[in-house]
């Protein structure tokens, strides 16, 4: 029986007035105690549908997080709504831990957070035994699955919550997982019995570009000057030290940036993810060690130097930003010396040889995305089985490529590999096709093979685009044991044989633009009526007044979305703040004076101003 209606829950402790797509469907079905697998892009409110039913369920729900650090962000955001919610973790005292063992046997906490590792020790099993068991909530479900991106051996340890706790309803939540994936979680968790929900995989606040690596600081750089001058972002390195060396760079043109990797001292990666959390207008430069359950809803733009291992982990990366539903930017610039070093980990990973079959295929689907002519959400959407019109929200809509038959010239690319060997890589092969005359091609011989100088009716630049493409397309591939030559594919070979027709994109100049001022992303972007943007400050002055206060971030307060709604309407009284989305009774008691007070003033010397 449950204890607590969930509109009332969601209105009340939330502040929004009504559910989206199926948390409501989903939230039922937990409180009537049925096991879910649920999938819906990172924003969409994933946590609601187990946090409301851990409040209507009698007994403690244990949410199971990977990180420390989410954990303490998700109890603190709660505590702004009264919820009770507590962890137990690494980074308490045993009188800590004790005093939340004993809270939890009192019956006096909602929620409770453990990390897999903590759950599976046999002397925490034997507590959870002896206590009123709500629901368990396994969070970032990918991890169970060995054919996820980020999987986690402990992860896979929570099968036994199936045998052992069969009376209490799982719910496993994940915002990237592919259809075997999703598959192998189900199984794995127990969860054939159970109602999966898939809510889709599209972010229509996000902006996708992808371009080809230049001067990649450089191009970060006018990236962020023109879309992101003063907004908080994370930038992702292939290497730690890209990362100090961005970081660093940073710094040097006066911007608040500060890095993050698995080699760096424990406090200083605490201190800059406290910092990056906290504050309002950072960057965070890091390797993939950072961010898995970063609930910072003001992230407004994603970048990635290189290109990520497969779609999965770039979903995912892009995700971090505009989880508050704002518009938001994922920008990549990479390069197809990437996907030769991503080649190189897998070939020499200790995985299985099936699971690098799996891994290969992963980076090729990767690398189409890359090199696309077509909507790059339509790509990204159709690997998760999901579709949609063309967006006209990413780089290839904004401006459509120019394609070209490019048959013939894969034709000659492949067959030049074929004829020195499938030991060169595309510098030399160009210089072939091309007819170069010099010392390396005349000690191989290859001026006197068929494909020498076949190729002149394209400049480097475009032999390269054509290459590239070519790799993306797993016609070829760099062989990591022989420093990156190009070999030919088992589609390559059936191509040289069918000669099917093959469109590419056009190599395309570099053209310099200029500073195109602040981008479509500003989180205040909507406000366009005279004040309005001035007001928004106000109030998010008066929200870092109080988060400091507070020793909280900014966003636990209120997010950057209500914020915008709060410069809109204007609301004047409580009853009017109450139906802004983001502020419930709880919110309002708190915060609603210092924001009410902001919007009398500006309303007041706006009216000054016309009299």
């Amino acid at each position: 029986m449950t204890l607590t209606d969930p509109l009332s829950i969601l209105q009340d402790h939330y502040g929004y007035d009504a559910f989206r797509g199926a948390q409501a469907e989903i939230i039922d079905h937990v409180i009537g105690g049925g096991d879910a697998f649920v999938l819906m892009p990172t924003g969409s409110g994933k946590s609601l549908c187990y946090q409301i039913p851990a409040m209507c369920r009698p007994g403690v729900a244990i949410i199971v997080s990977p990180l420390i650090a989410l954990m303490q962000d998700q109890i603190a955001a709660l505590a702004q709504m009264n919820v009770k919610a507590a962890a137990i973790n690494s980074s308490m005292s045993n009188a800590e831990i004790a005093a939340t063992r004993q809270q939890v046997r009192a019956g006096a906490l909602d929620m409770l957070y453990v990390s897999p590792e903590r759950l599976l020790m046999p002397e925490f099993l034997g507590f959870l035994d002896q206590c009123k068991l709500g629901l368990f909530a396994i969070d970032e479900a990918h991890c169970v699955s060995q054919w996820g991106h980020d999987f986690r051996p402990d992860y896979a340890g929570l099968s036994l919550l199936a045998e052992r706790f069969p009376e209490v309803p799982r719910i496993a939540l994940t915002a990237t997982a592919d259809a075997p994936t999703r598959k192998d979680i189900v199984e794995r968790l127990g969860l054939t019995q159970g109602r999966t929900f898939v809510s889709g995989f599209d972010r229509p606040n996000i902006h996708y570009k992808i371009t080809l690596r230049q001067s990649p600081q450089q191009q970060v750089w006018k990236f962020i000057q023109d879309k992101h001058p003063t907004d908080s972002g994370i930038i992702y390195c292939l290497s730690r030290a890209k990362v100090e060396e961005m970081a660093a760079w940073l710094r040097e043109k006066g911007v608040d940036a500060r890095p993050y990797h698995a080699g760096l001292p424990p406090e200083m990666r605490a201190e800059n993810q406290r910092h990056f959390l906290q504050g309002e207008n950072v960057i965070i430069v890091a390797t993939i060690a950072f961010g898995m359950g970063i609930d910072k809803p003001d992230v407004r733009f994603v970048v990635h130097m290189n290109i990520p291992k497969n779609i999965e982990a770039y979903y995912q990366e892009t995700g971090r930003a505009g989880r508050d539903g704002l518009p938001s930017n994922a920008y990549m610039v990479y390069g197809m010396a990437d996907a030769a070093m991503q080649r190189q980990w897998i070939d020499g990973s200790d995985a299985p040889v099936e699971q690098k079959r799996i891994q290969h295929q992963k980076l090729g689907a990767l690398l189409g995305l890359c090199e696309t002519a077509t909507c790059r959400r339509q790509v990204l959407l159709n690997y998760f089985d999901d579709s949609c019109e063309p967006c006209g929200n990413c780089d290839t809509c904004d401006q459509a490529p120019e394609t070209f038959d490019a048959s013939i010239a894969a034709q000659k690319a492949i067959s030049c590999a074929y004829r020195t060997g499938q030991r060169f890589g595309v510098s030399y092969l160009i210089e072939v096709l091309l007819g170069t005359d010099n010392d390396r091609i005349e000690k191989f011989g290859h001026a006197q093979i068929s494909t020498y100088g076949i190729g002149k009716e394209f400049s480097k630049a475009e032999w390269q685009n054509i290459f590239r493409q070519l790799v993306a397309s797993n016609l070829l591939t760099p062989d990591a044991e022989n420093y990156g030559g190009l070999q030919i594919t088992a589609k390559g070979r059936a191509f040289l044989k069918e000669k099917p027709v093959l469109s590419m994109r056009r190599a395309v100049k570099p053209a310099a633009s200029k500073r195109s001022g602040r981008g479509p992303a500003r989180p205040a972007s909507v406000l366009t009526a005279p004040g309005d943007q001035a007001l928004y400050e106000a109030l998010r002055s008066a929200r870092g007044d109080l988060a400091r206060s507070q020793n909280v971030p900014a966003y636990v307060i209120v997010h950057d979305k209500t914020l915008v709604e709060l410069a809109l309407h204007k609301p004047t009284s409580r009853t009017k703040m109450l139906e802004i989305g983001g502020i419930g009774e709880a919110k309002l008691e708190r915060y609603g004076k210092p924001f009410l007070e902001a919007i009398v003033q500006h309303c007041e010397a706006l009216h000054d101003q016309t009299d």
